[in-house]
């Protein structure tokens, strides 16, 4: 057991025979059930378990990516967090796993802090940037080290150029329209 500072909740982790932390594990079908366990000592000791030798220094675990938002990562791949004890550690511009009420388990770039939430957004600019209130964050978990089950290959993500070139049509559209719109008022 971590215990973390302001008793505000204790965070189990698990060792290996010798007493060396292990990364636990999270598997893509229990990652809905982590936001239940995440402080359960039977359920983090339930975790498969792995140990990487450069990742020393600190509390791991691993994540399942879920979706296009954070290339290179996708569905398969696994996102490895150092664990972080509070939003007043947050550097702007680096990538962190958000445990929160809400989503669950989300990937993100953090931006900026604000009064009641910080600002994240995802590297795939097809998504907006969005607020997390700070009541809903769990825990967070800074980028460390990514694990890839395949190779990448050439062309893997061209649909994001393609949801770009979408967004750009779109927008176009829009000014376009403006522009009919206000040729007509002056008619």
């Amino acid at each position: 057991m971590l215990k973390l500072p302001d008793n505000r909740i204790v965070l189990p982790v698990a060792v290996d025979h010798h007493g060396n932390d292990t990364i636990e594990i999270i598997p893509q079908k229990a990652s809905m059930g982590y936001l239940e366990g995440y402080s359960d000592i039977e359920y983090i000791e339930s975790l498969q378990r792995i140990a990487l030798p450069f990742l020393t220094n600190g509390k791991y675990r691993a994540f399942p990516a879920d979706g296009d938002s954070m290339p290179p990562f996708r569905d398969g791949s696994y996102i490895v967090g150092k664990y972080v004890e509070g939003i007043s550690e947050l550097k702007p511009g680096k990538t962190y796993v958000f445990v929160t009420l809400n989503d669950g388990i989300t990937y993100k770039r953090f931006k900026e802090r604000k009064d009641n939430a910080i600002c994240v957004s995802a590297d795939n600019s097809f998504y907006e940037p969005y607020d997390i209130p700070f009541e809903e964050v769990v825990e967070i978990w800074q980028y460390a080290s990514g694990i890839f089950p395949e190779d990448f290959e050439p062309g893997d993500y061209e649909s994001y150029n393609f949801k770009e070139m979408f967004r750009e049509l779109r927008q176009d559209i829009r000014e376009l329209d403006r522009k009919v719109s206000g040729r007509r008022r002056k008619s």
